[in-house]
């Protein structure tokens, strides 16, 4: 059986690899438009309707348009939202098969999905699972940083970095962003943990293309239950057991890293998270590593259409670099 799929925004960076990804799938019809009709409401609207699965590849304005173009009478598209727009919707599912025991299925009978952002993904990952298991309280002061590489900042942001033949001093080294603490990834990495307030969130930008690390201190005299790494370790193992892109990594250092280092850039090409824990008895580190353009973006995406179009959850995807 051969699906249609139609991707609203192809040529930016989410849509350019969702269609570099699904372009060499058999079972998948592209459905183009032509640069000339890709604004036009009408065309875009034949193509939304015409597909099985549509992907939202656009700023949030242009997402919310683009779902108003779906027929009052169609039953059969499914439509992945990778804009923040529908995020904590509560008409839409939360495209984390992984978040918990039921929401692969609800993925699966989604006729709407909200992608997860690149840095909530990691926080969501990790803090989730221990608010649900009220190991950390909800009313928690969480805080976490994120490193990315400059992929996740879109066209503008990757032409600053490519584009110069020599680029400035500042932009050498990593920098912090968003220092407004107003990061547009915060309601869903409230909403989806179950923390009681917003954490306190500071992205990072590297002179690297892709790749990412969110990472989440925790400490034990603050937890609702007395922790150790240990603990945290057993607990994020049986949590994700089964599943084949949660890799949770041993607690020994020297197994877990490269010389001492945690690189942002191992899991780059893979669709796999991978779950670390760090520290001892009074001050502990919990990361996850992924690709941001990977399980952060567009293989999240079609993970999620995988499931919704009852194909085989990992169709095109790895979770091998």
């Amino acid at each position: 059986m051969t699906f249609k799929v139609f991707i609203d925004g192809r040529h930016g960076t989410t849509g350019l690899k969702i269609d570099e990804r699904l372009s060499v799938r058999s079972e998948i019809e592209i459905l183009a438009i032509s640069e000339a009709e890709r604004k036009n409401p009408v065309a875009r609207a034949a193509c939304i309707n015409a597909a099985d699965a549509v992907f939202l590849c656009l700023p949030d304005a242009a997402a919310r348009e683009s779902v108003a173009l779906l027929a009052s009478d169609n039953t059969h598209t499914r439509i992945l939202d990778a804009s923040t727009a529908h995020r904590t919707h509560p008409d839409w599912v939360y495209g984390l098969p992984e978040l918990d025991g039921g929401q692969r299925e609800r993925v699966r009978k989604a006729r709407k999905v909200a992608v997860p952002g690149c840095h909530a993904s990691g926080f969501i990952l990790l803090m989730h699972p221990l608010v649900a298991a009220g190991i950390v309280p909800a009313d928690y002061p969480a805080s976490a940083y994120s490193i990315t590489g400059y992929t996740g900042g879109g066209k503008e942001m990757i032409a600053s970095y490519e584009t110069p033949q020599t680029l400035p001093d500042a932009m050498l080294s990593p920098r912090f962003y968003a220092l407004g603490l107003t990061h547009k990834h915060l309601p869903e990495m409230q909403a989806m943990t179950g923390l009681a307030a917003k954490p306190l969130f500071t992205p990072i930008v590297g002179n690297f293309a892709q790749g990412m690390v969110v990472a989440v201190p925790l400490l034990p005299r603050l937890l609702a239950k007395p922790y150790a790494p240990d603990d945290l370790h057993a607990f994020y193992s049986e949590y994700y057991a089964g599943e084949g892109f949660i890799r949770v990594m041993p607690l020994d250092p020297a197994l877990a890293l490269e010389n001492g280092f945690l690189p942002a850039t191992a899991c780059n090409g893979a669709n796999r998270a991978e779950i670390f824990i760090f520290g001892h008895g009074e001050q502990m580190l919990v990361a996850a590593r992924f690709d941001n353009l990977g399980k952060g973006a567009s293989g999240a995406a079609i993970q999620c259409m995988n499931l919704m179009l009852g194909l085989p959850e990992d169709s095109g995807l790895k979770a091998e670099s």
